[in-house]
């Protein structure tokens, strides 16, 4: 993937129906959704359960686009090569899931796939300082991770202009995930955010059968993002 840091849309579909993964998939794409988002959590590390990496490997076949891994377990070492194999094309783990992150994301570059290294809120960004050049992506958590409709945390505004700080003019994408909407997304992108997750700021009011929602709502999410007023 050629680097640039045009506006990209990840719709996380935690919020889509589960019953009919691939018909939400092809929506979103067909709307206009940049890259799928998928928020993989163990109950442990987070307080939800959701998917493996054999549901991953079944919404790869419906992803033409880019599949974004986000993986919200502890210990999350064991699982990396499972989740590159499944067809994720960043695998993005947390910094407080274990005590080596330099080598967690060596392990994911060792598989060819992408490497994301994700903050939760009460984490400083001068936790990846130092693994940067090991990075693709820095993930921004807005919400304590876990469960989706959760409101914006606005102390992680500040932390995302550090971060595009830190990183310069090296390569990175820096993605924020958490209570991102039309309100938010102004916000997060002023400060130096380039890949937004939005679950049911994208999904709400939609479905396969009116996926002309989703990308009414990815629109307001893009316009809102460069001060513009949706129409």
């Amino acid at each position: 993937m050629t680097f640039d840091r045009r506006l990209r849309i990840a719709p996380s579909i935690l919020s889509a129906d589960f019953a009919d993964f691939g018909r939400e998939i092809r929506a979103i794409e067909d709307q206009g959704a940049d890259w799928v988002h998928v928020d993989v959590m163990d109950g442990h590390f987070v307080p939800n359960l959701t998917f493996g990496p054999p549901a991953v490997k079944a919404f790869r076949k419906h992803v033409t686009t880019f599949m974004d891994v986000h993986l919200m377990i502890a210990p999350v070492d064991p699982f990396i090569e499972a989740y590159a194999e499944a067809g994720a094309d960043m695998i993005t783990a947390h910094v407080e899931a274990g005590p080596h992150i330099h080598r967690t994301l060596q392990a994911i570059r060792a598989t060819g796939r992408m490497a994301g290294v994700a903050l939760n809120p009460g984490t400083p960004a001068d936790s990846v300082e130092h693994v940067l050049d090991l990075c693709d992506m820095v993930l921004v958590m807005s919400v304590n991770p876990g469960f989706g409709g959760q409101k914006f945390i606005h102390s992680q505004v500040a932390k995302i202009e550090r971060l595009r700080a830190m990183i310069g003019d090296r390569p990175i994408h820096i993605q924020v995930d958490g209570g991102v909407d039309p309100a938010t997304a102004p916000l997060v992108v002023r400060a130096g955010a380039d890949v937004l997750v939005a679950g049911s700021a994208v999904f709400r009011g939609g479905s396969a059968d009116m996926p002309e929602v989703y990308g009414r709502n990815m629109q307001a999410i893009r316009e809102a993002a460069f001060g513009r007023v949706p129409a």
